[in-house]
């Protein structure tokens, strides 16, 4: 185990040692605290509003996020056969972070204007011209020709080598087939005056190449998948909406007949327990208030699907549904509350501290990155040291795996090493949830008591030697 001791500050690594109190011990005295909730918006990790193609900040009228939707295509990122433009990816995961954001990335091979590399189209590939909505003529590859699922796996495998658990990327979206990868071909049907259609292999072979590619960074699948989409949350996704808050009245909209209906038929309704659930707006939020859209049975769908991301296109909120906003950011994603904290009043220098917790997630849905419970000791009258002086605690091992926690009551025990050298007197107990990657303070509680680091001073504790009088 590896303790530092900083300026005046101790920072303990957590170790997970035993969860029961020896049998037959004599009862110590414990103290036990309860922090008080609070009922403020919490803009965590992974989770809210997300900015398309923008940072925090830039857009008005809009919460602030800890998300960015960005997007690429086919000849933006391999410009030249096996030529890969990362370059441009780590720029924007370098902006991102600088605003305190994680991305979500998008590659696709085609929008509506046209974005299949021509390198692809000079190795004689099959495929179809097509008039776009905006009117210019476009060019959609033929996925069904073995050429696409060669050269598309390509691009998606060496990503996955280059991205795959990168801490500045949230989750990625499986995006490689049809207009803007949203797994439909409406355009050129309209060209064609008939279906098409994708054989249910390739269809298959298009969402095991990021299957294959991502172990660690969790990845998202279109709603409107069909048979992909039970094939894809069965190995571990989470799903996408991209038409979330259509309520067009007099006929057949997505709020209504499709997404519930598909979920239903693809088994999909758990999937929110493992990976995350994404909502991207149809339109924006003023198009619903100027048509009348009940924002409150939007907003409540949503929850009600578990989800933890939205993505509402960059646009203003209308001022008149901020109260609406701010109450679904309180309980969209993860909302963590410490209930309870108990230890023994007392530990001696070398032993154990057992610290036993209660929590609550009052959200709808669990962290999806594994975020580590620490925990600090400073001496009572030296604890407001200088920031600068502080390094976060760097945790060996930890007993909770909080991607587990889903909405409900968490019980999680600890026993505390105790350094051999610790000098005896009064020491404040803090608490943290730390990124696994940096490992500094991450998540923000619901609870008071947050200091400017992003710990939690909960409690005190003497340490003392056996028998040890009081300081």
């Amino acid at each position: 185990m590896e303790v530092k001791t900083i300026g005046l500050c101790l920072s303990v690594a957590l170790v997970v040692l035993s969860l029961y109190t020896t049998a037959g011990a004599e009862p110590r005295p414990r103290v036990t605290v309860a922090p008080e909730e609070i009922d403020d918006v919490l803009y965590n990790p992974g989770m809210g509003f997300m900015t398309q193609m923008a940072f925090d900040g830039e857009v008005v009228d809009y919460p602030k996020s800890t998300l960015v939707q960005w997007d690429w295509y086919w000849d933006e990122m391999e410009p030249e056969s096996g030529h890969y433009r990362w370059d441009l990816i780590d720029e924007v995961l370098a902006k991102a972070r600088a605003h305190g954001q994680q991305v979500a990335i998008r590659i696709m091979p085609v929008d509506g204007r046209g974005h299949v590399p021509q390198w692809y189209r000079d190795l004689g590939a099959k495929g179809w011209d097509f008039t776009t909505e905006a009117g210019p003529r476009n060019w959609m590859p033929d996925h069904n020709d073995p050429l696409y699922v060669k050269y598309m796996g390509r691009l998606v495998r060496e990503f996955g080598k280059r991205f795959d658990g990168n801490p500045d990327i949230a989750f990625v979206d499986i995006r490689s087939l049809g207009h803007w990868g949203e797994w439909h071909f409406t355009f050129v049907e309209k060209e064609l005056h008939r279906e098409v259609k994708v054989d249910p292999k390739v269809r298959r072979a298009l969402v095991d190449m990021y299957l294959e590619s991502f172990h660690k960074t969790p990845l998202v699948m279109l709603i409107e998948g069909g048979d992909e989409l039970s094939y894809a949350v069965q190995h571990g996704t989470g799903w996408r909406a991209d038409c979330f808050g259509d309520l067009r009245p007099g006929g057949w909209n997505h709020m209504f007949y499709a997404y519930q209906q598909e979920l239903d038929a693809a088994h999909a309704n758990d999937a929110w327990k493992h990976a995350p659930v994404v909502l991207e707006a149809c339109g924006v939020m003023q198009e619903w208030a100027d048509r009348g859209y009940d924002i409150a049975f939007i907003l409540s769908e949503g929850l009600r699907w578990h989800c933890s991301a939205v993505q509402m296109k960059s646009s203003p909120v209308p001022p008149e549904w901020w109260p609406a906003v701010e109450s679904f950011l309180k309980r969209m994603g993860y909302r963590l509350v410490l209930r309870h904290l108990t230890h023994p009043a007392q530990a001696a220098p070398g032993g154990l501290l057992h610290v036993e917790t209660e929590w609550e997630n009052k959200g709808v849905a669990p962290p999806y990155r594994n975020y580590q419970i620490a925990f600090r000791l400073c001496p009572v009258t030296t604890w407001r040291v200088d920031p600068d002086e502080l390094v976060p605690v760097e945790v060996q091992n930890y007993a909770v795996d909080v991607r587990k926690w889903l909405p409900g009551i968490h019980q999680a025990s600890f026993d505390l090493q105790i350094p051999k050298d610790l000098a005896p007197g009064r020491y404040r107990l803090s608490l943290a949830l730390l990124d696994p990657y940096s490992h500094k303070p991450a998540v923000q509680l619901a609870i008071k008591g947050r200091d400017a680091q992003g710990w939690y001073n909960l409690s005190e504790v003497k340490i003392a030697a056996p028998g040890g009088g009081e300081d």
